[in-house]
């Protein structure tokens, strides 16, 4: 079965400081996988290579048998124009730590202003989709709220239906508890869990052990740019092998 997301040979370097020193992971369709590690490893920067926020210094990235920023032809890799990265970043949904809403719409502004503008919906076809969503994720009676009338969880809610308005093959998540409350995790955990039972692909960026070992089909640790440990959630997250790993879990547990 072709991988849903492939990643071969990833580097990324800012300037002189080398973040990703040649990472290859490859992930099924359907799948989830929960990436772990400590601040600085690389985690976040990987995620946003995959949807080409960030370019890639080398190596090559995949999502659904196609090149994310380029077109290959024979061996030569060439960068696609703005308007053909939209097309695939429309396919490869991202939540973000913060949020990222717009503050000056609604909820359901929010989620429909991706499929009207990017994938020209209708508004009232975008609407009443975007209803649905606020009912998924357990806000349908918020709609006309603006995001500074929402709790930090409510808010993370809104960028996931907005992410899910898009239709998107992939879900990539950023840590997407880091900025709450400890109250409010529990909340965007759940409506996360829902959405891995879709049977969409996601790759999660979490310090959310639990949540990892539960949901997860696997489980990598990332140190210092590079793929350390990776495998069953069960046993990575509860019989390290890697020293790494193992100071990580303790610190974190």
């Amino acid at each position: 079965m072709r991988p849903m997301v492939e990643i071969t040979d990833l580097h990324k370097s800012f300037g002189r400081v080398e973040v990703l020193r040649g990472i290859n992971i490859a992930v099924p369709p359907g799948s989830v996988t929960s990436i772990l590690g400590p601040s600085g490893s690389g985690k976040s920067t990987m995620l946003r290579c995959i949807n080409h926020l960030e370019k890639p210094t080398a190596g090559a990235i995949q999502v659904d048998g196609e090149y994310v920023g380029y077109t290959r032809n024979g061996d030569t890799l060439s960068e696609i124009s703005g308007r053909a990265l939209a097309r695939q970043r429309a396919g490869i949904g991202m939540v973000f730590q913060r949020f990222d809403l717009y503050a000056h719409m609604t909820a359901i502004e929010n989620i429909i202003e991706g499929p009207i503008r990017v994938l020209g919906k209708s508004r009232t076809s975008a609407m009443e989709e975007a209803r649905e969503l606020l009912d998924r994720v357990g806000l349908g009676d918020r709609a006309r709220a603006y995001p500074a009338q929402l709790s930090g969880g409510q808010q993370q809610r809104v960028a996931i239906a907005r992410a899910l308005a898009m239709k998107p093959k992939v879900m990539l998540f950023d840590e997407p508890t880091s900025a709450l409350d400890p109250e409010l995790v529990g909340e965007v955990l759940s409506v996360m869990k829902e959405v891995a039972n879709s049977g969409i692909t996601m790759l999660v960026v979490t310090h959310e052990v639990a949540f990892a070992r539960e949901v997860s089909n696997e489980a990598i640790f990332m140190a210092d740019g590079v793929v350390v440990e990776r495998g069953d959630p069960d046993e990575v997250l509860r019989k390290p092998n890697h020293p790494r790993t193992r100071d990580f879990l303790s610190r974190v547990l």
